[in-house]
């Protein structure tokens, strides 16, 4: 078996690759709900509570099958799981197009749209990347997930379907990228390094090699391998869930969901209100890459940092009145962008530190299960808070709470423990 040492290009750098084309046309649907939310709502004249509950059961549902597609991913070649679910990513997504009723929308956005996003999105290709890279794993998790950051700002493409062919005909637009991109791209993906002869990135190394604080050492394996059974008995797992819970789903989306919305009512255009949206992503790459830090300062310290900025993000976008200060909107998205950016690699990594092994992919999956249960309440509560009180703010101090919240938990389940607790000690 070839090493990474013995090839002059590691084929993981192409894995990393596709996975940020991917994360931006599979998450961009999603993430590009936020601007389709005024013209659905302009249209229907629908509440916002109910209508945002079409976001929150795609969370939901995503985070439930999490582990399932992870799971199927470690058993089979992810070639074989991607396409499936890019074809039903597309199909329910030009099927938001015909939709006319608030439950056509809760079936296609809320049901099938989630169930091809897991299948051929981040519950198979994260786990990947945790496995083809024993050093540098936080950076190249970070690189990877630069993706989900590009998403956000590929609302800005959506933003910009619907004002050249209305909101329904865009959705055939971002179908049509799904198909035309992907599927040729699914053809270049393997799962694990032995797929093509290979080990990790950095397998035969030693620990010496370049760590400086432990984290970025090579990790042993558990005695017996971890399995998602074994996992589910330890505290350090629901505690990373929780943590997974607060930061992005009743953190991040019960803001992204109604942000554009509220940039609107304080006074700013549509396109405007995109750009902020926009800027947030851009600014969430930035610290994605970043995350790499983690590498050598630590995973706690990284969240907490991440926190820090977070609930700076939301104490800036509580300030907001009119529109007379643009600047605390682009504070908050500069801020924000970063803290995302910063927790999402960082905390695959810190769940890798842990749990890497044969099974890390059904483990991983564990994590969208509590994102998509803080999801399913987050954008939902969000709006209904707007519905009974006619403003966001008390949705906005929740968000703040719950990066705390975060915060608190991951550094309780101690990936910075990991080492000794795979070494079985």
């Amino acid at each position: 078996m070839r090493t990474a040492r013995q090839s002059r290009f590691f084929y993981g750098w192409v894995i990393v690759g596709i996975s940020v084309v991917s994360l931006v046309l599979i998450y961009g649907i999603r993430h590009s709900f936020a601007v389709f939310f005024p013209s659905i709502l302009e249209e229907f004249g629908w509440s916002r509570g109910s209508t945002a509950v079409m976001y929150s059961m795609n969370i939901l549902v995503y985070g439930l099958l999490g582990p399932v597609a992870g799971g199927l991913a470690d058993r089979w070649n992810p070639a074989r799981v991607i396409p499936l679910g890019i074809a039903i990513l597309a199909l329910a997504t030009a099927g938001c197009a015909f939709a006319t009723e608030l439950w056509h929308f809760y079936l296609l956005f809320g049901v099938l749209m989630p169930a091809g996003t897991a299948f051929c999105g981040w519950p198979v290709l994260g786990p990947s990347l945790a496995n083809w890279f024993s050093r540098k794993r936080g950076l190249a998790i970070g690189l990877g997930q630069a993706g989900g950051g590009l998403s956000f700002v590929y609302s800005m493409f959506a933003e910009f379907a619907i004002s050249q062919v209305g909101w329904r005909y865009a959705y055939f637009v971002l179908a049509g990228m799904l198909v035309l991109f992907l599927m040729p791209l699914s053809r270049l993906f393997h799962y694990r390094p032995e797929d093509r002869g290979l080990k990790p990135y950095g397998a035969d190394e030693g620990p010496a090699a370049g760590a400086t604080s432990g984290m970025n050492a090579v990790q042993e394996a558990p005695r017996g391998d971890w399995t998602l059974r074994s996992a589910m008995k330890t505290y350090r797992l629901w505690l990373m869930v929780l943590s997974y819970f607060f930061f992005w789903g009743m953190g991040n989306y019960l803001v992204l969901a109604h942000q554009v919305k509220f940039v609107e009512d304080a006074g700013y255009s549509s396109a405007f209100a995109a750009s902020v949206f926009g800027l947030f992503g851009v600014c969430m790459i930035a610290g994605q890459v970043s995350s790499s830090i983690s590498d050598r300062i630590g995973r706690e310290p990284t969240v907490a940092l991440a926190a820090v900025l977070a609930m700076g993000a939301m104490a800036a976008l509580l300030s907001v009145r009119d529109a007379s200060q643009p600047w605390l909107l682009y504070a908050h998205s500069v801020a924000l962008g970063l803290g995302a950016g910063l927790y999402a690699p960082t905390g695959v990594a810190a769940m890798a530190d842990i749990f890497h092994g044969r099974h890390f992919g059904a483990i991983a999956g564990v994590l969208l299960t509590g994102q998509g249960l803080g999801g399913a309440i987050g954008p939902w509560l969000g709006g209904y808070i707007y519905d009974i009180s006619g403003s966001y703010a008390m949705a906005f101090v929740i968000s703040m709470v719950g990066y705390g919240v975060a915060a608190v938990a991951l550094y309780i389940a101690a990936p910075r423990k990991g080492p000794a607790l795979r070494a079985g000690t």
